[in-house]
């Protein structure tokens, strides 16, 4: 039996829109209310959300068999995290803030076991291979690793083409508030300058053979970022959902 087929993967191979959401309450229960909206993939966000090891895995068990498709985003690339989540069942990472084509390399390597990559073969006790219970789970995992490298920096935009000839990445996501705070618009993405950037790194992303992505809660932008060529798209956060219909409820009783 081969390693399951990585279905986020696919459907940005065959071209599918795919719209997401961000999973930030770091706990399973939660993450599965989202998945029961129907979004087609969830960011299990470890850089801005208090999540470590285990309730990364415990996401990842509820979300399995799901549509929404899980996403895992590291705070860093580190080769020993990548390998930590990977056994843990993750087949698709987000990791932020790549800015050359020798860091994403790093990435494809740290994510496949050799001769392609590095990733330590200790599946045999992990949810990765259903606890020993895929045989062929080491030989057939590296075709299903996708990675989504996060350009959200002038040096990033910088080595955009560079990065879009690497072998093995997957997509590449723009990070809007980043790269506003980067370009010295901190807290204002929709600045002029920083809308020109992401149109020309969307159009570029969107021309090769890597599918683009970004996040955007408000309709209106996130319609113009589909326009411009984003694929896998991010719609919402839960916890910022959470707090908005949680104010705008108190507000309607306070006010009446």
């Amino acid at each position: 039996m081969p390693a399951p087929e990585n279905l986020f993967k696919s459907a940005l191979a065959r071209g599918d829109m795919q719209y997401g959401c961000w999973a930030g309450f770091a706990d399973a229960y939660a993450t599965e209310v989202l998945a029961s909206a129907g979004f087609d993939w969830l960011v299990i966000d470890a850089e801005h959300a208090p999540n470590d090891l285990r309730t990364i895995s415990a996401q990842l068990a509820v979300l399995t068999g799901k549509h929404s498709q899980p996403v895992v985003r590291l705070p860093m690339g580190e080769v020993w995290a990548i390998k930590q989540v990977l056994d843990a069942g993750a087949q698709t990472l987000l990791i932020p803030m790549v800015e050359s084509a020798g860091q994403a390399r790093d990435l494809v390597r740290a994510m496949r076991y050799p001769p392609q990559g590095v990733r330590g073969s200790g599946a045999a006790l992990a949810r990765a291979s259903r606890f020993s219970g895929i045989a062929d789970y080491i030989p057939t995992a590296n075709a299903q690793m996708c990675l989504l490298v996060q350009v959200e920096t002038r040096a990033g935009l910088d080595a955009l083409d560079d990065i879009l000839t690497v072998e093995g990445v997957d997509g590449v996501f723009i990070g809007p508030s980043d790269l506003a705070a980067d370009m010295g618009y901190l807290g204002d993405s929709s600045a002029a300058p920083v809308q020109a950037a992401i149109k020309s790194a969307l159009n570029r992303i969107a021309a090769s053979d890597k599918a683009a992505g970004i996040l955007a809660l408000d309709p209106d932008t996130a319609q113009t970022y589909r326009d411009w060529g984003a694929q896998f798209l991010a719609v919402g956060i839960d916890v910022v959902m959470l707090a908005q219909t949680a104010r705008a409820t108190i507000a309607r009783w306070r006010d009446g």
